[in-house]
């Protein structure tokens, strides 16, 4: 018999080196889960488990080509899009994301590879990626996952009008997310949660870890296994459920490889 094809996933992110996270890493995620992953490079990074010492962005033309190449050879069942570092090429994830929105499209917008900016330049620059990532990627999003901290951070900082919106993840919502994620939410004190709110203002909440001390961010690896779970199927909720209960398997097992953070042992078993 024929071997069958399994789920393709298209994730467009940084080529990470050292494999806490980005391409590589979510190559691992994508096959520990029983899909296929398949890769649009939006910058080459120089860093270690320590920290990030220089980022290459691509150019938007190199990312089209990339990702368009793939999509019309094969047929992708969801597709995650992290790491965007400039308006041009959250532009081109926008567009790409218009020609296919019959395929699924998870947007993480979590701690990545940045570095702190440097002068006004750069601050306009990660203003204008802000902008257009909410302006044109949201709203061809299906589940965007963010972290509270950053949600909050962006609230406070008044990067997020919420408008007569009763929180941010609401505004999120209205602007033209079908789901939002946050994860590390604050129920009550000493108390956190992951909560979904999806179309109507249907809420869910999923039980929230603590992760291992100098462990990084693990949003990209959630929203990456939920990508995973769209792709075989699964309905938004229960993709939720099962990407997250992946995700806080492979952090709690994960490992101290050099002198900086954990790594999330993405082949851990189930």
């Amino acid at each position: 018999m024929a071997p069958v094809t399994p789920p393709l996933v298209l994730v467009l992110g940084p080529l990470d080196p050292s494999g806490a996270d980005g391409l590589p890493a979510d190559a691992v995620t994508c096959a520990r889960l029983g899909c296929h992953g398949l890769a649009a490079v939006t910058a080459l990074t120089v860093q270690d488990t320590a920290g990030i010492e220089e980022i290459h962005p691509v150019s938007p033309d190199l990312l089209d080509d990339q990702a368009r190449c793939l999509l019309e050879d094969m047929s992708v069942q969801a597709i995650k899009v992290g790491g965007l570092y400039t308006a041009e090429t959250a532009s081109v994830a926008a567009q790409i994301a218009a020609d296919y929105n019959q395929v699924p499209l998870v947007l993480h917008l979590g701690q990545r590879a940045q570095l702190p900016p440097t002068d006004a330049a750069d601050e306009d620059d990660a203003d204008d990626l802000l902008a257009a990532t909410l302006e044109l990627v949201l709203p061809q999003t299906d589940l965007l996952v963010i972290e509270h901290l950053r949600l909050a951070q962006w609230h406070a900082d008044g990067d997020i009008d919420i408008g007569d919106a009763p929180t941010p993840m609401h505004a999120l919502v209205a602007a033209g997310a079908q789901w939002v994620l946050v994860l590390g939410s604050p129920q009550r004190p000493g108390h956190y949660a992951n909560v979904l709110l999806g179309p109507g203002g249907q809420t869910s909440t999923y039980p929230w870890q603590a992760p291992p001390d100098r462990n990084g961010d693990a949003g990209g690896l959630a929203a990456t296994a939920i990508t995973a779970m769209l792709a075989r199927g699964l309905e938004m909720p229960e993709a939720v459920r099962q990407g997250l209960a992946h995700a806080d398997a492979a952090v709690a097992s994960s490992f101290l490889p050099g002198m900086g953070r954990r790594i999330p042992y993405r082949i851990q078993p189930q």
